[in-house]
């Protein structure tokens, strides 16, 4: 009967390994990721933008998943011998030119006008703040959607794009 509870102990390991982060954090800078992309995402989702408020909310929480992961990957006691280093910026330009690449799909050029442009920069900032709450910077990120919020909704009525004249 031993053997059982030696591959049992075994496998709880590999389900909830050792971690610097407890899970309760985890949860809220994926929960905290979700909340700020969904403030960027509302506004494009109101003017019936392609990417709206659940892609936004979907970059937004990737990116922290990967800023959690990465930050996790450094305390691994596998990489406390000097056999390979971890580098957070490297999950950044990642999650970086990924959205970017996202982003670009949303940019169309027809007819001598560019459309999707915001769009786009509202995803990369999407990622950005992902990346802020998963990195534990929450002022950062709490800041950056909030600005983001108002740059479209109070600056895009200024500029005659509300709700009167959604552009597509």
């Amino acid at each position: 009967m031993q053997p059982l509870f030696v591959a049992m102990d075994t496998l709880l390991n590999e389900l909830f390994p050792a971690h610097r982060l407890p899970y309760s954090i985890m949860l809220a800078r994926m929960m905290g990721a979700m909340l700020f992309g969904a403030l960027i995402g509302i506004e494009r989702e109101r003017h019936d933008k392609a990417a709206g408020l659940r892609t936004h909310i979907l970059i937004s929480l990737a990116a922290a998943v990967f800023a959690i992961l990465s930050t996790e990957a450094a305390h691994m006691p596998i990489f406390n011998a000097n056999l390979a280093q971890i580098d957070p910026l490297r999950v950044v330009e990642a999650v970086t030119s990924g959205v970017a690449f996202l982003a670009a799909g949303m940019i169309v050029f027809s007819k001598g006008t560019v459309h999707g442009l915001t769009t786009g920069a509202g995803m990369w900032l999407s990622g950005a703040v992902g990346l802020a709450l998963g990195f534990g910077f929450w002022v950062i990120g709490a800041i950056a959607s909030l600005s983001c919020f108002l740059v479209l909704g109070v600056i895009g009525r200024l500029m005659g794009h509300g709700a009167s004249n959604p552009k597509k």
